[in-house]
């Protein structure tokens, strides 16, 4: 297994070398090229200090120079072996080590590592929410649709799971904040960034008046929360969908007052049953697991809009709550695709293991459903995800341009779309080597997950 993982590593150097030599060659291709003119083009020089500005370029970047000539100056750059680099952007003497340098932008004046070393740890941030939620959610639902096979859950779940999949991401945002963060509608979330500039000075978890109201706040949230798990775990079938069908029909008729007012009228009346019929399905879910989930969910959810209302409410949200708030819509709109495209994969795999010969050879030996399912199917039912998971971050990276530009957040995806437009030669390498590098990381990981998962896969 460490040779393999030698050899994959290894491998690694190469395919970036490849994806960036491709990447290069586009550019240098495309109509106009990259030049020290087409960067001075539009400021209003004069002419002696525009020449001495495309003299400046030239030398630190090497434009005047042939294509292969700049691209091997590039890899000079980045690489720890190879020739140093002066001040003014000329090559020195060569040396077996030197501190990696991924250049200076056209764009910015500033070195690429310090714009990555802003912007790659948001992007990670929306990713590594992301991920776990897409993929507890999606084997969660895929595992009751496939045990509910034909029943109202998997009928019901498909239909969503369809429409879900069927929504563009840039469609979805927009939606989003149209309707969510607008104040023509409801204006619960906001519209754009990571955070406000007043949480920058605020504590970092809220901050109360005083220990009577954060007490308040705290005792509502557990109480809240709490009753909704036991109501999920022990009550019967009925109560569950009656309190389901009241405390839907409830929160939907909350919904519509915030927009129109107490008065009731006829999106009172629609949001009232919609909300009711949601929760009431949910309320008689057969797996306990995931109907406990989102009880909990929702049973906090509603404790800290009622608290809102009700006035016991920190008087500073705090660095990390505001955070959070502002992910809300950006995680959602990155998830809900990639959601339903493995919940769908998640039942096939399950139905197709669950009528194989070693099933129905278990279930002959006496063994029970549950055992069947999580012993036996459950684990080759992973190798479908496994195989979709070193894919899943490089697709999510790419939606996360849209989402990020939408939201107008500042990561990566934000700063790719920006270097391709401004043609922004050092800053599109850079962004497309750790693209790259990402790939291939998931590519490996998925190779260990492989043989994590099923014993017959070995990389002696």
């Amino acid at each position: 297994m460490a040779v393999y993982l030698l050899r994959r590593i290894l491998l690694m150097v190469p395919t970036l070398f490849g994806i960036t030599l491709v990447v290069f060659a586009v550019m240098a291709a495309a109509p106009g090229g990259i030049s020290a003119q087409a960067l001075v083009d539009g400021t209003n020089l004069e002419p002696e200090t525009r020449r001495a500005l495309e003299d400046y370029y030239n030398r630190l970047y090497g434009l005047d120079q042939p294509a292969p000539i700049q691209y091997l100056r590039w890899l000079n750059t980045i690489s720890p072996i190879g020739f140093s680099r002066e001040a003014d952007g000329s090559l020195g003497a060569f040396t077996l080590w030197k501190p990696p340098d991924l250049g200076i932008s056209f764009r910015y004046g500033r070195p690429v590592t310090d714009l990555l070393a802003e912007r790659l740890p948001i992007t990670l941030l929306l990713n590594l929410i992301s991920i776990p939620l897409i993929y507890a959610l999606a084997i969660a639902i895929g595992v009751q649709a496939a045990r509910s096979h034909g029943g109202r859950f998997d009928v019901a779940s498909n239909i969503v799971l369809l429409a879900l999949w069927s929504v563009p991401t840039m469609l979805a945002g927009v939606l989003f904040i149209g309707f969510f963060a607008s104040e023509q509608y409801w204006h619960w979330f906001p519209t754009a960034g990571l955070g406000r500039r007043e949480a920058l000075d605020q504590t970092f978890l809220p901050w109360f008046a005083s220990s009577g109201a954060l007490l308040g706040w705290l005792l509502l949230v557990v109480l809240a929360t709490s009753l909704l798990v036991w109501a999920a775990a022990r009550a019967p079938a009925h109560w569950r969908r009656i309190g389901g069908t009241l405390l839907g029909a409830g929160l939907g008729y909350l919904m519509a007052s915030d927009l129109q007012g107490g008065v009731p009228t006829l999106l009172h009346l629609l949001l009232a049953l919609g909300g009711g019929l949601l929760l009431a399905a949910l309320a008689t879910l057969t797996s306990s697991g995931l109907r406990i989930a989102l009880a909990g969910m929702v049973g906090c959810a509603t404790a800290i809009g009622l608290a809102h209302f009700s006035g016991v409410a920190p008087e500073q949200s705090g660095y990390l709550f505001d955070r959070a708030w502002h992910l809300v819509l950006p995680v959602i709109a990155l998830s809900y695709g990639s959601l339903a495209f493995l919940a769908k994969l998640t039942r096939s795999s399950l139905l197709e293991n669950l009528s194989a010969d070693y099933a129905r050879t278990a279930r002959a030996k006496g063994v029970d459903e549950e055992s069947v399912l999580w012993r036996h199917v459950f684990r080759n039912s992973l190798l479908p995800l496994i195989t979709v998971s070193a894919t899943l971050l490089p697709s999510l990276l790419a939606g996360s341009v849209i989402v990020e530009s939408i939201f107008s957040i500042d990561g990566m995806g934000k700063l790719a779309v920006e270097a391709v437009q401004t043609r922004d030669r050092e800053l599109v390498l850079s962004v497309t080597l750790i693209s790259g590098l990402l790939t291939l990381a998931g590519y490996l990981l998925a190779d260990i997950a492989y043989a994590i998962a099923d014993p017959r896969v070995s990389y002696a």
